[in-house]
This record gives C-alpha cells, structure tokens and sequence, in this order.
C-alpha cells in the first residue's frame, strides 16, 4: 500500500520549499509530501489520485493565492477527500478568516507564517492532527477492483478469470456497496456498462473480456517464436507437468491455456489425497506452484488463448488460435482435460451465471454467505465444494441420484462430510428445474424413487455432474471414441480407420494419438484413471515420448 499523503499549497515558491523542507525532514518515513503553487492544478489532480486508491491524510494550504483563497480550495478539496485534515497558513491580518473557515469549512486548524522553530510551532500541531487521522483510517484496497452485479453473467466470467488465474482483486457488489457507486460516479460510468474493472494506475475498462484484462496487465496471448519443440494445449495437472518436464529437459516448450491453469483441479478449495501434501492443498495452490516452476524453466505461457483446430503439414503442426493466428510445433501434446457435462433441466441456462453455476465455487462461495445453497454430483469435485461452501452457507444440500456416496466418492471426504453440520446428502434426487426473478431464488427437485416432485428454496446452485472431454475442437486427423476421448497407443488399433491413417512403420507411442506426433495426457485421454496424480504422470510421461519421437524423426 501506497504511503498518505500529505498535501501542500502556496503561491510562494520560497514559502512552499521551506513547507516541503520541514513536512520532509519530519514526516518522509511515514507519509508522502506532494506540494504544488498552483490550487487549481490541485484540485486536478485529486481526482486521479483517487482513483488509483491514494488517500489524503493532510492538506495544508495556504490563505491569500491569486487563483483562489486557501478556505475556497479547502472546501473543494473536503468534497474529494472528506477525511483529510485541513490546516490553514495564514498571516496575523488574516486569523478573522482563519477562525470563520473552522466553522464554514471545519478547519481543523490554522498557523500563523513563520513558523519557526518548527519543533515548537508546526510538527507538535501536525502530530495531533495525525495521530487523530490515523485513528479513523481503514486502508484503500489499492488493487484491482471488479465492479457489478452480483448475479451477473457477464461480472462471473471476469470473475472466474481473475480468481482463475490468481489474480488479486476486490468485488464490489453495485447494489451493496457504496464504494462501487462511488467509483462509476469518479469515472463517469453507467450502470449500463457494468461489470467494470478498475485498474491500479487508475484505468478502467467496462464489460471487459479476458483478453483485454491479460493485455492490460502484461500477459501475452501471443506466442513470441516462430517454432516450438512441443506446444502443449491445456494447463491442467497434465499440461503443467508436461510443461515442467518439457522446460527442464530443454525443449523450447509453449503452454497455451484457454481460461486459467489448473483445469477443473484448480477449482478445488482442497485436494488431500494428493503425493507429499499430508494437510492437502488447494488447486490453486498446486496450480501456482507448477505455473511458477515451469516459467522458471523458460516454459511460454500463453493466455487466455483458444486453440480451434491442429493442422498436420508433414512432420510439423500448425497449432490455429480462434484470433486467428497460428503457431508452429514439433510436436503437441493435448491436455484438455474435462467439462463438467450441462444439465439440462427447466429453467437451469436461464439463471446460469445468476445463481447457478458449474464448478466456480471458490469464486462465487462468499456471496453465499448465511444463504441455502445446492450442489448436484456425488465425485470427489463435488464433495470438495460442499466442504468449501459450507463454511459460508447457512445449509448445504447435496443431490444424488443414488442411494449414498459410497460409490462414487472418497472415503476421506465422505468422513468430513458426516462431520459437517450444515451439510446434508440427499439420495434419490434430480434437479427438475429452477426458478427465480432475475436470479436464481428457487429449485424444483424430483424424487425418483416415489416420482413426485416438490419445491425448496435455494439461493445457488453447484453443478458437478459428469465429465465430458474437451475435444470438440480436434477434427477428423484424431480418432476418439465414442464419447469423444482421444484413444492413444494401443487402443487405436480396434479403430478400422487406425490402418488408413497410420502410415508409419513403428506402432503408435503409448500416448500418441492416430496423428503422429499429436500426444494426449491425462483426462482427456481415453483410459485415464481420472486422478489429479496419473493425470501429473502422464503429463510427465508424455515428454519422454516427444523425446522418442523427435529422435525417431530426425526433428
């Protein structure tokens, strides 16, 4: 955080070093001293100050200037910065206007000019002033600020970003906070235009996409060179591996991410059962730890980016970006990973993004605070959020289709499950529909063992069901089987279409698709065990068969 600052004006140039002098010499440890002869320039510049989250503790202004009095420019200056102290500097002709401007414009206090020594006569008036200032002052958050509405679609995709990519940043609800007001009435924004992102040097953006928020803050989503080694498309837990192991072992290695690393493990408020972490981390930790240790690597990071189509040129590949541009690798390795399948109920895309949401509840959690929430899946993924959103939520009801957890969850978490008090698992229920005035305010839930329907009331809901591979961006180059995972090795051998693409000599590597040289590594794969730690291993893997493949290819 940015030091207070203290404030001096005077017409005088002599008077105004020997101001700047003296605050200097006393008060440069703990505050900043910004001065200017003219009051009209700073009345200018407040504004901006403001809007970059600095904070006035201290105006000290002199009376008689020829743009305006000291009283006039204090009582603007009160409108912008309300909590500053105002102090006067004032000749003995002047004290009369001195005393009638505590009243019209609550000075705080008024010095006669000169006042030496200062020890006396300015810094003991100064240290009051102060010390009462800093009783009253809370700290501007001075970072990123997303203002919106809360059941927005549009602020929870900037949201989702930002927390995606661990990017620091305070929420501001418009229609709870006063400060998001504030901030649209400074910057002269519409409610209209809203959400709106407040950068630190004091720039905001309305109904900013992903793209302009990276460009903004200095992430590339364009490649630097020409030709990689290896272009891995997905940071999950597979891409990231691969992209430590690729960077570490010399490949010049480009990592290109749509939305966040991480994947759906980086949604995770906690993964326990992970190698080496006995008290469990969160994705997003893991997340910035892989992230940090493959930059270290020399590994290009590259989002947010979509890769839309791999196009097969002899041994090369030319990686298509939906911008536009394209990017050319040795080899590539897909690591996609996994959505969380749609459910398609009544009423459920209507309130998508305003209540109801897939994945995202380490985003979204705080907002549901005191309030009923809901999460539909019985996975590990599922389990993690209702831990998570239980420490928020008044109640949190999970949905299942089945009987119990048992089958399809960790024993670990179905333990701290039964532990929860405010968490409850139902059995035998499917989400019907949901309803609501401009969010989501209610839900429908079928009962199919008795085959009846009821109503609850529930402020959010969770969605967690199923996973289904992000591949309908691979053409026709890549065989996937029928629920469209990438089928690698071995396996594309029972594919009659396996023999009409595979031209080489050799049998595919174990993780090579039909298309050599295209590799496919953790849930995106057909076969993979669906595991934070294979889907590391087979990232890890992966790159031993770029190696072989390279080598084989004279690349």
């Amino acid at each position: 955080m940015n030091k207070p600052i203290i404030f001096a004006i005077d017409d005088d140039a002599q008077v105004l070093r020997a101001i700047n002098r003296d605050l200097r010499s006393n008060y440069r440890q703990d505050y900043r001293v910004m001065s200017t002869q003219s009051p009209k320039e700073a009345l200018e510049s407040l504004p901006e100050l403001k809007k970059k989250g600095e904070t006035v503790a201290l105006f000290l202004s002199d009376q008689r200037m020829p743009e305006m009095i000291g009283v006039e420019f204090l009582e603007q200056a009160r409108k912008i910065f309300p909590e500053a102290k105002r102090v006067l500097l004032t000749a003995y002709s002047d004290t009369d206007a001195a005393i009638r401007a505590i009243n019209e414009v609550q000075l705080d206090y008024y010095l006669l000019k000169p006042w030496d020594p200062p020890t006396e006569k300015l810094y003991p008036i100064l240290d009051d002033l102060l010390d009462e200032w800093q009783a009253g002052f809370k700290p501007e958050f001075t970072g990123i600020k997303l203002a919106g509405y809360q059941y927005s679609p549009k602020s929870h995709v900037v949201k989702d970003y930002l927390s995606g990519n661990l990017i620091p940043f305070r929420w501001l609800d418009i229609e709870e906070s006063e400060k998001a007001s504030e901030l649209l009435q400074d910057s002269g924004i519409d409610q209209k235009d809203l959400p709106a992102i407040f950068f630190e040097d004091g720039e905001h953006i309305c109904n900013p996409t992903p793209i302009q928020i990276a460009k903004k803050l200095g992430r590339s989503p364009s490649a630097s060179e020409n030709v990689y080694d290896v272009a891995i498309i997905g940071a999950g837990p597979a891409g990231l591996a691969a992209a430590v192991y690729g960077g570490s072992e010399g490949l010049k290695t480009l990592l290109i991410e749509k939305r966040a690393p991480g994947g759906q493990a980086g949604t995770s408020s906690r993964i326990e059962n992970y190698l080496g972490f006995p008290k469990g981390l969160s994705g997003s930790d893991l997340a910035r730890r892989a992230i940090t240790q493959a930059t270290r690597f020399g590994v290009e990071f590259l989002s947010p980016q979509e890769v839309v189509d791999i196009k097969l040129n002899d041994q090369y590949k030319t990686v298509c970006m939906a911008d536009g541009s394209e990017i050319n690798a040795k080899a590539v390795v897909v690591t996609t990973g996994v959505n969380y399948r749609k459910l398609e109920s009544r009423g459920i895309s209507d309130y998508t993004g305003a209540g109801i949401y897939y994945g995202a509840a380490m985003t979204e959690a705080h907002a549901f605070k005191d309030k009923q929430v809901y999460v539909v899946g019985g996975g590990n993924s599922a389990g993690q959020a209702a831990m998570y959103l239980s420490t928020f939520a008044k109640n949190v009801y999970i949905t299942i289709r089945r009987n119990s957890l048992v089958s399809s969850m960790s024993s670990y978490l179905i333990d701290q499950i039964k532990g929860a008090e405010n968490i409850e698992v139902i059995g035998h229920r499917e989400i019907a529909g949901a309803n609501g005035n401009g969010h989501l305010e209610g839900l429908t839930l079928f009962d199919n063992q008795s085959d009846t329907e009821y109503d609850v009331e529930a402020d959010g809901l969770f969605i967690f069901i199923g996973a289904r591979p992000y591949t309908d961006w691979i053409h026709d180059n890549v065989i996937k089987n029928d629920r469209g995972f990438i089928e690698t090795g071995r396996d594309l051998q029972k594919y009659d279409k396996y023999s009409k693409v595979w031209k080489l000599e050799r049998q595919p590597y174990l993780l090579e698709s039909c298309a050599p040289g295209v590799f496919a590594a953790g849930d995106v794969r057909a076969g993979a065990m669906n595991r934070v730690a294979s889907a590391v291993g087979e990232g890890a893997m992966s790159i031993k068969y770029v190696h072989e493949y390279l080598a084989d290819s004279n690349l």
